[in-house]
């Protein structure tokens, strides 16, 4: 058998990212060969990862970051099973890296995202493969992207939540910041009332006048108190209609107009995992 270094034990570790034992053992596998060492911790990689197809991976990192030009912000979770590896460095490192690529190439979606290369594979193989070495589930589940005039990033500490927006104007950061830090705090559903799906708004109607109806109330009164009910609803649930949360005496749209009249936000994005 091939006596195996220390020093070749570290540098297969380095390239793989896998533990100690399971390096060493690699390398004795493949009697020193490293490319071959290399497709063995991978396809113990894939094993783990087979095994634990079916497990939940709700934890996780969410991380978020705009283009030097500020014209692209992106979002990506990269999820795992338990919170001690979602706070592990090298984990967050791991996610970032991905952020940071999805940055650079700006994929269409997250497939796309998934086939672009980290080093010499792809970042789907090496979720595999930090799936091996982990020994947790770990999922790249969400890739958000937003194309503006203008764009902000906002992770809330912990980085189990974040949000981005694209405004139509450039805006100075701090004025973005209030808003992605009002998106991260009221998690509204629509820009406006107009971008509110009719679906959802046929669903607000009917709970409103259900319960009025039990209530009390007849048909006739039942309706028009559903449709006050929808207008708090707007108020509270789209980002210009709500109160601003740094001013509550005045809305997001007043707050914006009072920057510049004609400056609104295009498109938001928000995702947070369990608090």
């Amino acid at each position: 058998m091939t006596q195996i270094k220390a020093a070749d034990v570290q540098k297969l570790r380095t390239i793989t990212g896998s533990g100690m034992m399971d390096c060493k053992k690699a390398l004795e596998e493949s009697n020193g060969d490293f490319d071959t060492a290399i497709d063995i911790l991978r396809k113990k990689g894939q094993k783990v990862a087979n095994k634990r197809a079916d497990r939940e991976a709700s934890e996780g990192a969410v991380l978020a970051n705009i283009s030097k030009d500020r014209k692209h912000a992106a979002m990506i979770v990269l999820n795992c099973e338990t919170d001690f590896v979602a706070k592990n460095e090298n984990f967050v490192a791991f996610a970032q890296s991905i952020l940071n690529i999805a940055i650079a190439e700006l994929p269409a979606d997250l497939e796309a995202l998934k086939k672009l290369k980290i080093g010499s594979v792809t970042i789907e193989e090496e979720i595999i493969n930090r799936t091996g070495v982990i020994g947790e589930k770990v999922e790249l589940s969400v890739y958000s992207l937003i194309t503006a005039e203008s764009t902000v990033a906002y992770i809330h500490p912990g980085n189990k939540l974040a949000s981005i927006a694209g405004f139509n104007k450039v805006v100075e950061e701090s004025i973005g910041k209030d808003i992605v830090m009002q998106i991260a705090a009221m998690s509204p559903i629509a820009i406006d009332q107009s971008d509110v799906p009719q679906a959802d708004i046929d669903k607000e109607l009917e709970i409103g006048k259900e319960l009025a109806i039990n209530e009390g109330k007849d048909a006739k009164m039942a309706e028009n108190i559903a449709k006050g009910r929808l207008s708090k609803f707007f108020k509270e649930s789209t980002l210009l209609n709500q109160q601003f949360i740094k001013d509550n005496k005045v809305t997001v749209k007043e707050y914006l107009h009072s920057v510049n009249k004609e400056l609104t936000v295009t498109a938001f994005k928000r995702f947070s995992l369990s608090l």
